[in-house]
């Protein structure tokens, strides 16, 4: 039970990394707000966490919204306490892998509105609480594309951004006893991954050949899995992690060591 007596919000939790942590977390003893766009969307991974034993709650709401960010907070602390663990992992990848002088203004600041505004948003209502309770743990997801050039402009450019906004604010939440650190998946079989596989589907590159390719930018020659990624969430927001903060942790497979190799772009 690494996660006894802790209170934890999870964003974009109805699917994939953020699922897969929001059951991890509880079968770990922590209480988790299970926040995505909306409660519908979220109560499945709430009933999953209810029949295995644990408690959570299904909160909807926009991120990138202040009194939604406010609603989230403030029911997360009436309903479950006050939280010691906020992992940021609500993210989109809205480019259809176009270039980057073609991608839509909109499309571009609806990337870094919740890419990267979000989790500061999280973060700004958050925080208070976790100066209150004595201290916390905040884990943002980045990904490989803010170190190399592995997706389009706006998500490598947001993900990047909250890289150095996590670097920042670890620096001033330390005093606080608060840990502040970066979550940086490679290809992971989520439902965002298989979005942009079926994009480059589209563009006409055979199956094989992308899967190939893809398994083959991993040093382990294969997809990691959203449990894979929870498992380092776990670390980072349990006291194993007590002593790291300002800092980037890649669950990738070794991909960020070979970009050069395989020129990526």
């Amino acid at each position: 039970m690494r996660l006894e007596n802790k209170i934890a919000i999870i964003t974009g939790a109805a699917g994939g990394m953020g699922a897969a942590g929001a059951l991890l977390f509880a079968r770990e003893g922590a209480k988790v707000a299970v926040v995505d766009i909306t409660e519908e969307r979220a109560q499945p991974t709430v009933d999953a966490i209810h029949a295995a034993g644990g408690e959570a709650i299904a909160i909807g709401g926009d991120i990138t919204k202040t009194d939604d960010v406010k609603r989230i907070v403030a029911r997360t602390v009436a309903e479950l306490g006050v939280p010691n663990v906020l992992f940021n992992n609500a993210g989109v990848d809205l480019e259809n892998k176009a270039k980057t002088i073609d991608v839509d203004e909109d499309v571009f600041d609806r990337v870094m509105e919740i890419n990267t505004k979000g989790p500061w948003l999280m973060m700004k209502y958050v925080v208070p609480h976790m100066i209150e309770a004595g201290g916390g743990s905040i884990i943002n997801t980045a990904s490989t594309g803010a170190f190399i050039p592995v997706s389009s402009a706006a998500y490598s450019a947001s993900k990047a951004a909250v890289v150095m906004l996590s670097k920042v604010a670890a620096n001033e939440l330390g005093v606080h006893g608060i840990r502040v650190n970066t979550l940086n998946p490679g290809a992971t079989t989520t439902p965002m991954a298989e979005h942009q596989r079926q994009e480059m589907l589209n563009r006409g590159i055979p199956a094989e050949t992308l899967d190939a390719a893809m398994a083959g930018m991993s040093v382990l020659g294969r997809f990691g899995t959203p449990e894979q990624v929870a498992q380092m969430a776990l670390f980072l927001a349990s006291d194993d992690s007590s002593n790291a903060t300002g800092a980037d942790f890649f669950v990738d497979g070794g991909l960020r060591n070979i970009g050069a190799t395989y020129g990526m772009k």
